[in-house]
């Protein structure tokens, strides 16, 4: 099954069971299709039956043929037989035999004597009439004249050759007679020469009627037509009988070669009417190459180049059936003819290897239009063999999408490389800044622009299947241009966190330009404005392709469409993820070591109060170069990188919280210093306080009672945060001063005897280690 009839079972599936409701239609469904199915078997069987009675009747005849030819084979042998028979019973039979041959061939020689007495003036009379013809070509009223004339002085000079190849010394006599001198002084092969060169004159009469025979019933001519299908129809039924006669005396030659007395007057094929076809077809040809020329300069100008190929099959529906004997179909005859000489200019084109995607497209949209156009003349498709271009319309198909899928492929490659190059260079004015003074990538703009250029060229063809080829080579190749970002900023930034004193490394602030750029990008490609009526890129996009596809694609696409549109959030919020992540790495990685240890303890202001700080500036320098929907996820960001890395300061070294120190106070000093500063965030502070809770936890496992108020401690995070890393609970357990082995033993085995479910998503604390 080809893919073809894949999506239009997938099509007709989906037009049927719309809704969850309609799979209560299935039984009717299944019923109904099997009385269709029925149906169809039973005219399938009937069919099969007249098939096969026909084929029957077909062998009984050739049967019946085989036992005639079978017949005839032997009464020519019981005539041979008699013939010898008859020699060998007649006395003196050899006398009688030759002085029968002498007479025959005396009179044969009166008779052509006669003849060639007034050949000649013969001959000048019908170069007279053609000369009148000459004059007249438009009608030449002489023709049939002609025609009469010359196969009367045809069949007298083929009766002369034969009477003198049948002599005894053929060569001797056949020379005596061309070279034997008439009253006026000629020979007899000079006009015989000159009856060639009459037949040759006539013959363009003929032809050139034959070249303008769809001329000649469109004027009305109608005579001429009736007379040039006079000759043509007389000169092929002496064809059909003289290639009769060749086929018994090859059949039989060991039959005929001993029926010597017969004397049968051998005659040349003329094939008038494959001369005839052979015009029709030059005429056609001629037409073709203006087509052609044409199609070369302007493909869309192709229907209307090849109108006169359907007015000419209509002049011979309507005008030259009747002229015509119905023997020859000559409609039918046209229509082979034209069909043939279409399919070999189409499949010329289509195998020319210069051919482009236009005019590979204009052939594809012509198939549909000239089997359209034959239909209206009552021609069925299944007549015309083969078909135009060979049914290769789904090679087109794929070929012509191939070449816009490429095109769009070439063109994402390129920009990515462009961009990567630029990425990694760092070099100035490599980013835009857009009306409200936002970053962005210089390719953003241009990528779409791209989009919608090949998503029209694919809709010129009109064609379903092309355009959803094309959408999903786009989809593909956005996926593709997310994962490049992806990669490119991941690997960058891993750079950072490799290095050994991130804080002196140059072009940190490049990068982060950059990540607030693409992550602009990414909402800019999505971003809806109801308020303003703006609408984003990839809403443009669905709309524009959304009228050029079935309704079958937009079902099934739709998943990807989203997938796309998650794609680029997930991409923004991961560049806002590592924007935080590299401030982090240059900027308080420093800091982040003097976390619950003496330093923490007597430092003033605290050391979270110096990483708000960083922050406020960093918020200062971007928000107005940031996307507005994206501050809060830098927000969000910047709040989850800190107190993941805040927890995770319980493993730095020297930390110690004793029972005498206020680790507590300062725990919650901390917690007020980030909520004073994320205060001013309006929602997104709702989220960072309910994030910051863990912290709470985190201070009840610490200032818990040895025993079992640690293990009621354990038990309250572990059922808040079911994904807490047991590493990081050790860690904390072991920075207590009063830590001991069974302290560590007994929260596991309380770990072992909770029954808790993993939670839908994970929580803050599966980040920290």
């Amino acid at each position: 099954m080809n893919d073809g009839t894949l999506d239009d079972t997938a099509s007709k599936l989906a037009e049927l069971l719309k809704h969850p409701d309609d799979l209560d239609k299935l039984p009717s469904l299944r019923s109904e299709f099997t009385r269709k199915k029925a149906a169809i078997d039973g005219q399938l069987k009937h069919g099969l039956k007249e098939q096969l009675e026909i084929t029957q009747n077909g062998m009984t005849s050739i049967n019946e043929g085989q036992k005639i030819v079978a017949l005839i084979k032997e009464e020519m042998m019981k005539i041979d037989k008699l013939c010898t028979e008859a020699q060998t019973m007649i006395e003196d039979f050899p006398e009688i035999n030759r002085m029968s041959i002498m007479q025959r061939n005396f009179a044969a020689v009166e008779s052509v004597k006669a003849s060639i007495d007034t050949f000649a003036q013969q001959l000048a009379d019908l170069e007279q009439l053609l000369r009148e013809d000459d004059e007249d070509l438009k009608n030449q009223p002489n023709l049939l004249a002609i025609h009469s004339g010359l196969t009367t002085l045809r069949d007298v000079r083929d009766s002369a050759m034969e009477q003198v190849k049948g002599s005894v010394d053929g060569a001797s006599g056949l020379e005596l007679i061309e070279n034997l001198p008439l009253e006026s002084g000629i020979t007899l092969r000079d006009l015989f020469t000159k009856l060639d060169d009459v037949v040759e004159w006539f013959d363009e009469h003929v032809g050139q009627a034959c070249l303008n025979l769809i001329g000649l019933v469109q004027t009305g001519n109608n005579g001429l037509v009736v007379r040039l299908a006079l000759v043509i129809e007389e000169e092929e039924k002496k064809d059909r009988q003289t290639k009769a006669l060749q086929d018994a005396q090859r059949e039989f030659q060991d039959v005929a070669s001993r029926l010597q007395n017969i004397n049968v007057r051998q005659r040349d094929l003329r094939g008038y009417k494959k001369k005839f076809l052979q015009a029709v077809e030059l005429s056609a040809q001629a037409q073709f190459g203006a087509v052609r020329e044409t199609f070369d300069e302007d493909s869309d100008k192709l229907e209307k180049a090849c109108r006169w190929f359907f007015n000419d099959l209509n002049t011979v529906k309507l005008g030259m059936q009747t002229l015509m004997p119905k023997k020859w179909k000559i409609f039918k005859t046209y229509v082979n003819i034209y069909h043939k000489l279409m399919h070999d200019f189409l499949v010329e084109r289509l195998d020319d290897d210069s051919i482009g995607p236009v005019q590979m497209l204009a052939i594809l949209n012509w198939v549909e239009k000239y089997y359209g156009k034959m239909k209206r003349l009552e021609v069925k498709v299944e007549d015309l063999k083969p078909h135009v271009i060979d049914e290769r319309e789904n090679d087109l198909v794929r070929e012509y999408r191939n070449v816009v899928t490429r095109a769009v492929e070439e063109w994402m490659d390129r920009m990515a490389a462009a961009d990567r190059k630029t990425f990694l260079s760092r070099a100035e004015d490599s980013l835009d800044h857009d009306a409200d003074n936002q970053l962005h990538t210089k390719s953003l703009s241009d990528m779409w622009t791209m989009l919608r250029e090949q998503l029209s060229v694919a809709q010129s063809s009109d064609r379903p299947d092309v355009v959803e080829g094309v959408i999903d080579a786009m989809m593909t190749a956005l996926k593709g241009r997310q994962q490049m970002w992806e990669q490119l900023i991941t690997e960058d930034f891993r750079k950072i966190e490799a290095a050994p004193d991130p804080t002196h490394l140059e072009g940190v602030n490049a990068l982060q330009d950059w990540l607030v750029a693409i992550a602009n990008d990414q909402i800019t490609i999505i971003d809806d404005n109801p308020e303003t009526g703006a609408v984003s890129f990839l809403t443009r996009f669905r709309t524009e392709y959304e009228p050029l596809v079935t309704p079958a694609y937009l079902v099934t696409s739709q998943s990807e469409h989203d997938n796309l549109q998650n794609g680029y959030v997930d991409l923004a919020t991961y560049g806002m993820h590592l924007f935080a992540s590299v401030i982090f790495a240059t900027d308080i990685k420093p800091v982040l070591s003097e976390f619950f240890t003496p330093a923490w303890y007597g430092k003033m202001p605290g050391t979270m109060a110096s990483i708000t700080t960083t922050f406020e500036d960093y918020l200062k320098d971007y928000t107005s170069v940031l996307h507005p929907s994206l501050r809060d996820v830098l927000v969000e960001e910047l709040s989850d990188a800190l107190l993941v890395r805040y927890l995770g300061c319980a493993k730095n070294k020297n930390v110690k919280f004793r029972r005498q120190d206020p680790f507590t106070d300062k725990i919650r000093d901390d917690i007020v210093t980030v909520f004073n500063f994320f205060n001013q965030f309006g929602a997104t502070f709702d989220l960072v306080k309910d994030k910051w809770r863990a912290v709470n936890a985190f201070e009840n496992l610490l200032s818990a009672d040895k025993g079992a108020g640690v293990l009621e401690a354990f038990t309250r995070l572990k059922g808040q945060y079911w994904d807490v890393q047991i590493g990081w609970l050790e860690a904390v357990l072991r920075s207590r001063d009063d830590f001991d082995r069974a302290m560590l033993s007994g929260v596991k085995a309380k770990a072992a005897e909770l029954s808790l479910e993993r939670g839908a998503e994970a929580t803050v604390m599966s980040k920290v280690r």
